[in-house]
């Protein structure tokens, strides 16, 4: 008693038996109310430190990948700015009245990261405004000399025009080239219409809009264009070599992926076998660069009527081919794999098609890229390669069974023709990934034929030795002989 009078005195621990017979002892915090609220205000401190320090890295990595997107805000700062100085400058305010902010709405609005989408915005506002102002006034007109009709007739020609264009907007061409100008139709009419029944000077009241939209026009279109322009054309451009090259990388890996072998296959720590998702991913991308582009002036490489719809065409191409990397990859991470003496069967024919539709999608994208063609005929050559390592593959497929036969024979392996059907599997899967890779090719020639690329002779013999011997690097870690000593399965695949 005196024991268990002491720790109650003491305060400092309890000592709970748990129906196991165990003891457990349990420290109940020190301190008063005081220090636990003190802890507690530094705890959620130290969390907003840590959630805004988290913050701060994420925008300054945003910044740090993309300096565009800084100098973007700075521009719409700018813009904004120099809009200001009509609220500031006596003179300008008298000259377009109260209307001034309308300017500033109109830098807000269609100021937009790309030239394309400026231009885009600009033109759709421009348009649907004065056309919305003027039906507008034309149907005041008509309201005001009817008499007591008036009310009648404006809200019943707002209510046909709205209806029909909201119903325009779900026309795909309209919906893709002018779905905006739409919405400011609607806007302004309506405001326009409205506004007419209670004000006395409409026509100047438009007047005064429509002058300060155009000086907010034309702000955003001489910052946009004047400092650091960031162009919808060679962003689509750059987006179709740069997924080019993605797929290149992931037909290649994958075919290393599932032809490796597991030591090594548990040590690849790369990602390029997943640069076909990005293909796949970027159709919105590719399609909303390819309207806007077309809005853009003359710029660069890029001349007026520059074939972007084509490469809508090419991405298209790409994504087919794209979908068969997408089945490759999966039957390398397939749980059922074929046998290893299997794979070395077909491994050095299928590694060296995928590494020849690796090289053919990347002498397309250095076209693209650098929008030229070889008078040498570099690509019709790679193609050309390619085809043979495609034939020669098919003619191992067509006499796989007796090879298994014979390795079965030899070697008393119990290998069924079940076994082999994933092998049989990939290497279809190259052959039909060999073929869409044409596909990709005609699409890039018909680019370069519509957008007149420029043709350029291929002197340069170093830059083709060196990308075989990177291609020869490539295939030969997965053509080295066993270490130990060469077993019957390999000597039968060296005799087919």
């Amino acid at each position: 008693m005196d024991a268990a009078a002491r720790e109650a005195q003491s305060g400092l621990e309890w000592r709970v038996t748990v129906p196991e017979g165990a003891s457990v002892t349990m420290e109940h915090e020190a301190g008063g109310p005081a220090a636990r609220a003190w802890a507690w205000l530094l705890a959620c401190l130290a969390k907003a430190w840590s959630r805004v320090a988290g913050f701060a890295r994420k925008v300054w990595r945003i910044a740090a990948d993309d300096p565009r997107k800084a100098v973007h805000g700075l521009k719409v700062g700018l813009a904004l700015a120099l809009v200001s100085v009509f609220f500031y400058t006596r003179p300008l305010y008298d000259g377009v009245g109260g209307a001034a902010m309308w300017a500033i709405m109109t830098v807000v609005v269609v100021f937009e990261y790309t030239v394309g989408g400026s231009v885009y915005k600009c033109f759709n506002r421009v348009v649907a405004t004065a056309s919305a102002g003027v039906l507008a006034l034309g149907v005041h007109w008509v309201a005001d000399r009817s008499g007591e009709l008036e009310p009648v007739i404006v809200t019943g020609s707002l209510f046909l025009l709205a209806a029909a264009a909201t119903f325009s907007r779900f026309i795909p061409t309209v919906k893709a080239r002018f779905d905006y100008g739409v919405t400011i139709f609607i806007l302004t009419y309506s405001l326009v219409a409205v506004s007419g029944y209670r004000v006395d000077q409409l026509a100047a009241l438009a007047q005064q809009r429509l002058s300060t939209i155009g000086i907010g026009i034309f702000i955003c279109l001489a910052v946009n264009v004047l400092i650091c322009p960031v162009w919808s054309g060679a962003e689509l451009h750059l987006l179709t070599t740069r997924n080019m090259d993605k797929l290149a990388d992931a037909v290649e890996a994958c075919v290393e992926d599932y032809f490796a072998e597991a030591e090594e296959a548990a040590a690849r720590q790369s990602k390029s076998s997943d640069g076909y998702k990005c293909v796949l991913n970027s159709k919105a991308s590719e399609d909303s660069y390819a309207n806007l582009a077309r809005w853009e002036p003359a710029h660069g490489r890029f001349g007026f009527r520059h074939p972007y719809g084509q490469y809508a065409k090419v991405g298209a191409a790409m994504r087919a081919c794209a979908y068969c990397v997408e089945a490759l990859s999966s039957c390398a991470g397939a749980e059922v794999q074929a046998p290893p003496h299997v794979k070395r069967l077909l491994r050095d024919v299928c590694t060296r098609v995928g590494a020849w539709c690796a090289r053919v999608l990347r002498e397309a994208s250095r076209s693209v890229a650098t929008m030229t063609t070889s008078s040498s005929g570099a690509l019709d050559f790679a193609v050309t390669d390619m085809n043979t390592a495609v034939q020669e593959l098919q003619g191992d497929m067509r006499t796989l069974p007796s090879t298994v036969l014979a390795v079965k024979l030899q070697a008393a392996e119990t290998t069924s023709l079940m076994d082999t059907m994933p092998v049989f599997t990939v290497a279809s899967l190259l052959v039909e990934i060999s073929a869409r890779v044409e596909g990709v090719v005609d699409a890039v020639d018909e680019l370069a034929t519509l957008a007149s690329f420029k043709q350029v002779d291929d002197d340069d013999d170093d830059d083709d030795k060196k990308g075989e011997t990177e291609m020869t690097i490539k295939v030969h870690p997965l053509n080295e002989p066993d270490t130990d000593e060469e077993s019957p399965e390999n000597k039968t695949s060296n005799k087919a």
